[in-house]
């Protein structure tokens, strides 16, 4: 069994315009850099730190919260999972959110040209999160440790509705930068525990 803490990225100007990313590299700003240490500081009061391995998406965002986090907490330099990647979201990417309503309807059933599927953003994500757990077991194999997981919205949207068999998060409430998850994984399969915190 091996805990893990899904940490959203901090905010970038395009969150805080609203638009949309996806697959988009946009970097963080002095905001998501403020929230990447708030959760490091919330992290630091939780865990053992000998025991926490961090470990992101490759794009710049959820890269540079996770080296934060990673500096604030004293670990090594994170590791990077492309398939940690937020939604591709094809012709939607770059439009605010009110356009994407415009244009697509709501988010939770919009079908939008060039769009990953959540299905196909799902079974990603779940592979993603095996193969670094299985990369953490058999670097700290045999004692026991934790993940820190720097991802997107999207992504951990669709982790935690697996998770919770489609009961969390509630169709509408938007997960904040910043926030953190946890999960547990065991024999390839994920449980949900609890949010653990929000941006500043």
């Amino acid at each position: 069994m091996t805990a893990l803490t899904l940490i959203r990225h901090g905010e970038t100007d395009w969150n805080h315009a609203r638009r949309i990313q996806g697959a988009t590299d946009i970097p963080l700003n002095d905001t998501g850099r403020e929230q990447a240490r708030a959760a490091a500081a919330l992290l630091r009061e939780r865990r053992d730190r000998e025991h926490l391995v961090v470990v992101s998406s490759d794009l710049s965002r959820a890269q540079e919260t996770a080296e934060i986090i990673a500096r604030e907490l004293g670990l090594p330099a994170p590791r990077t999972y492309p398939g940690l990647r937020e939604r591709s979201y094809g012709e939607a990417e770059g439009v605010t959110d009110e356009e994407f309503k415009e244009r697509w309807g709501a988010s939770n059933t919009a079908e939008v040209p060039g769009a990953e599927s959540r299905d196909a953003l799902r079974n990603r994500g779940i592979a993603a999160l095996g193969e670094a757990v299985r990369d953490l077991r058999r670097k700290t194999a045999p004692s026991h440790a934790s993940l820190i997981v720097v991802t997107h919205g999207a992504l951990i949207r669709e982790l935690l509705n697996h998770a919770s068999a489609g009961q969390h998060p509630p169709i509408g409430v938007r997960l904040t930068n910043g926030s953190a998850h946890e999960l547990l994984y065991e024999r390839e399969r994920l449980s949900m525990l609890t949010e653990i915190a929000a941006s500043v």
